[in-house]
């Protein structure tokens, strides 16, 4: 077999392994996110997968020569609940008009099993002794518990079926239980009369606790709505249609969905850019706020981008489309945003073990209880452990578990992207609250980016014509910022120069033969090393520039330097103070540049940086970043080049800068989209409030369940007599789960 042929092989290989997010439907607790996700990983072909319950959805990384979504969806039916695996536009409406219907039915649901509730409770408790008051609450209680709770017993029944259990399981047993036990007694009372025990009945125990817990999933539900604002206003950003101008020069209007890379676009005054693209015609000033920040509108001509989300301002153009659909940059930060708020942070594992054993441990205590009070409870001991294991079973609920990681993460990266900062997933967040060291490159990240040149002294004026033109068209050949930087500076109007044997050494230069000579550009270290003298007076010019924090380029043949170059980056105008908030949050500050020593020490002096590293090639950031690791630091690494991906890919926390490349941005797990570094200290502050928001999620999910069933199973009435009310523990339950989800939401108003 041929290499071509292993690597095309080995191509396809990797092309079957897929990563994609399904929603999933029926989920009501931890334990069902924990039943999804178990089900699923044990499908052969299986890599990878973590169910989210509050963004409601499945993220599965799997072969797909071995399993088909379909089969992954027939999987997670079988428990229950659904898998939605279409992912056309059309299935995105059904499911959202699914969604809708189902929000719908459940406040039918709520509001007619409370008015049943109120007088279920009414009569319990004040109007015991009406006539028939036993069948009275039977009538209103049955309908409470099979039709307005019905999901409750379905989908408990479906998930014993496969050896699973779920808050759905808690709520049928609990209520399934009191409502049996009191058709039995409102029956058959002489039973317990006979025996001269009372024959109480709980039908207000079942009925209250599922209209109070379909109330609790109710408000829940609209609570969780708000956690995912911030994906719906980036959807609200994208237009439904758009006016194409056909080859014939007619305009159009078309559904989205129709435009192809190619097509010629018209955008007219206060609409919305559909696509990215590139102007052809016209020009106007357009909003770009939503996607970078910057408040200041941008002017659009022939030749220059503009993206989709973006609104035009005043004026009329065309442009023609490049990237269309799921390709868009506005659809890519859609899709990480998405991606991030499904993802699970380290602090959830801990969590999610606990989920997977909870219900069963609790059906086994409420099990004990009963027990207990049937063996040490005297005369009335069955009833009061038959209502204490009742009480158990409604009071334990994992729904608050469940919720206290995935609702903070997906607000805080929902947070993050209307701040301009795009987090990749809940590690990022997580490991960026521990960061104790931060590496800020220097050009693109604390300077504009943009170097221009400033002076060139040439050791030969007289030559300068013909020299400028190799100079530039050797730089033409380099991908180096600074190299563009000259090209620009000659406008580009220079007779072309053919060159042979060029080398680009990345961090040092660039060397080519034009007519047999070898040409040379690069910093002083390059000419150095290629033993080439320079003259005092240029020198001397160079060391100058240096020291006033400005980057020198050297033009030499084989035998001299024939002139040096000033090259100028300023410094952004937020860095310094973007700097001096960082370093308040506790965190060192430090800056690698491949410049030299001189430039380097100037710019951080401005930035306000001590320490930095200086002429380093992209390995050597790399290794920088690595040896502050093993001064057991949590390093975070911001960079915008290709020349950074190194080192971002090895730092802790990797953050880039939104205009920089690509690889870079694929290398990070943070993005700022606006390319201020002022945003990266909100960054870190929105890390941290959103993991204190987890801990304190966390700490009271755990601490409601280890105060609340002791409680519930009776530990305190030996000492005072009290006995948790079912109704109680039901209101409790519920409230649990809508604290943790609005303790999330508080994380959208802190700064």
């Amino acid at each position: 077999m041929s290499d071509t042929d292993t690597i095309k092989e080995k191509k396809e290989t990797v092309q079957k392994i897929v990563k994609k997010q399904y929603p999933v439907t029926g989920m009501s607790c931890a334990s069902c996110s924990a039943n999804v996700e178990t089900m699923l990983g044990k499908q052969p072909g299986v890599l990878n997968v973590f169910v989210n319950l509050a963004s409601e959805a499945a993220t599965v990384e799997f072969d797909s020569s071995m399993v088909r979504p379909e089969d992954l969806k027939a999987v997670v039916t079988s428990i229950g609940y659904d898998l939605i695996t279409d992912e056309s536009e059309t299935a995105k409406e059904e499911l959202e008009s699914l969604q809708l219907k189902r929000y719908r039915t459940m406040r039918r649901r709520t509001i007619w099993a409370v008015i049943l509730a109120v007088p279920l409770v009414l009569i319990s408790m004040v109007f015991m002794n009406i006539p028939h008051a036993p069948y009275i609450m039977w009538a209103l209680a049955t309908p409470i518990v099979f039709l307005f709770g019905r999901s409750f017993f379905i989908n408990a029944g479906k998930q014993i079926i496969h050896g699973a259990t779920s808050m759905d399981t808690l709520v049928s047993l609990s209520t399934g239980i009191a409502y049996l036990f009191s058709v039995f007694n409102t029956l058959f009372p002489g039973f317990w009369e006979s025996r001269g025990l009372q024959a109480h009945i709980y039908f207000e125990a079942s009925g209250v606790v599922i209209a109070l817990v379909l109330l609790g999933k109710f408000l829940e539900e609209r609570a969780k709505a708000n956690t995912s604002s911030a994906i719906k206003k980036l959807m609200g950003l994208q237009p439904k249609t758009v006016f194409k101008v056909l080859p014939s020069g007619e305009i159009r209007e078309f559904l989205i969905s129709k435009v192809k890379p190619g097509d010629i676009i018209l955008v007219r005054p206060g609409e919305k850019i559909p696509v990215d693209g590139t102007v052809t015609s016209g020009g106007s000033y357009v909003d770009e706020s939503m996607i970078t920040g910057e408040p200041v509108a941008v002017y659009k001509e022939e030749g220059l981008k503009v993206f989709a989300g973006t609104i035009n301002q005043k004026g009329t153009f065309r442009f023609t489309a490049e990237k269309v659909g799921a390709d868009t940059l506005l659809s890519s930060i859609i899709k990480y945003v998405k991606e991030a708020q499904g993802s699970k942070a380290p602090v959830q594992k801990l969590a999610d073990r606990i989920a997977g054993i909870f219900v069963p441990v609790v059906t086994v205590l409420a099990v004990i209880t009963l027990a207990v009070w049937w063996i040490a409870g005297g005369e009335n001991g069955f009833v009061q452990g038959l209502l204490s294991m009742i009480t158990v079973l409604v009071i334990a609920c994992p729904c608050a578990l469940g919720l206290a990681t995935p609702t903070a993460i997906m607000v805080g990266i929902g947070k993050g992207a209307e701040n301009n900062i795009l987090i990749r997933d809940a590690e990022a967040l997580e490991l960026a609250c521990k960061m104790d060291t931060l590496i800020l490159d220097k050009t693109g990240t604390l300077t504009e980016g943009r170097p221009t040149v400033e002076n060139i002294e040439w050791e030969t004026p007289g030559d300068k014509e013909e020299l400028a033109a190799i100079l530039a068209g050797l730089e033409r050949l380099s991908e180096h910022p600074l190299a563009e930087a000259i090209v620009r500076h000659f406008d580009n109007n220079m007779p072309e120069t053919r060159f042979e044997n060029v080398k680009s050494i990345t961090g040092k230069g660039i060397e080519g033969l034009h007519n047999g000579r070898k040409y040379l550009a690069g910093g002083q270290g390059f000419i150095s090393e290629n033993k080439i003298p320079v003259a005092p007076r240029l020198s001397g010019l160079a060391e100058t520039w240096e020291e006033n924090a400005r980057t020198v380029v050297m033009f030499a043949d084989e035998t001299e330097v024939l002139a040096v170059l000033s090259i100028n980056d300023s410094l952004k105008e937020t860095s310094a103070d973007a700097v001096g908030q960082i370093k308040k949050l506790g965190i060192d500050v430090r800056m690698v540049t491949g410049d030299n020593r001189k430039t380097a020490a100037a710019v951080a002096a401005r930035a306000g940086i001590t320490e930095f590293a200086a002429s380093m090639l992209p390995a050597a950031k790399a290794e920088y970043v690595e040896a502050l690791q093993k001064e057991n630091r949590i390093v975070g690494m911001v960079g915008d080049g290709i020349n950074d991906s190194q080192a971002l890919a090895r730092a802790d926390v990797s953050i880039a800068m939104g205009k920089g490349s690509d690889i870079a941005i694929d290398a990070a797990r943070m993005t700022i989209i606006s390319n201020d570094l002022a945003v990266i200290p909100a960054a870190i502050r929105l890390s941290r409030n959103t993991v204190r928001t987890i801990r304190q999620n966390l700490f009271w999910a755990f601490i409601y369940n280890i105060i609340g069933i002791p409680i519930a199973a009776g530990v305190l009435y030996p000492l005072n007599g009290f006995l948790l009310n079912p109704m109680i523990a039901g209101a409790a339950m519920a409230l649990s789960s809508i604290s943790v989800v609005s303790n999330s939401l508080r994380l959208k108003y802190t700064g």
